[in-house]
């Protein structure tokens, strides 16, 4: 497959490996800017979220914050850890949700194994954040989980 960009006479040339990988990182960090809309699928948001943890070789932990409509707020790299764990405070999420002043969340976190098979963990802090959202009336939509695949606990159907 070649793809082809425009040249500065106008000209359709064929583009090189920098000029995509360019492009493709300037594409991605404005999918998840402040305003921008959000569709609401889980399809959508497993794309946007996975574009910024995909390649890190350590756990992150992070919350993509929308507001009423759905338009997002933020981004937030919350938690950063080691190659198969991370610690989150729930505190800090709080925090930030507020200071946002988000009415929804979206959950997400890398596994750098590449395995996105959902741990009783990570079930079990999505349910925990959950009831603590809950009661500052903010929903938490979604736990995505990005490894070799992206994988959505809400698509699993597992209930937080």
């Amino acid at each position: 497959m070649k793809l082809f960009i425009l040249d500065e006479q106008g000209q359709y040339v064929t583009a090189t490996t920098p000029e995509i990988i360019k492009e493709g990182r300037s594409r991605t960090r404005s999918l998840l800017k402040r305003g921008t809309e959000f569709i609401g699928s889980s399809q959508a948001a497993k794309e946007a979220i996975a574009s910024k943890i995909f390649s890190y070789q350590h756990e992150v932990f992070g919350c993509l914050f929308l507001d009423t409509k759905n338009c997002i707020l933020a981004w937030k790299e919350m938690f950063q850890g080691t190659i198969d764990s991370t610690t989150v405070y729930p505190r800090e999420v709080v925090k930030e949700t507020l200071r946002l002043n988000a009415t929804k969340v979206i959950l997400a976190h890398n596994h750098p194994s590449g395995k996105t098979d959902p741990s009783q963990q990570d079930i079990e802090l999505t349910k925990k954040l959950k009831e603590i959202l809950q009661i500052i009336d903010v929903i938490v939509l979604d736990h995505i989980i990005v490894g070799d695949d992206i994988t959505s606990l809400a698509d699993m159907g597992i209930q937080f």
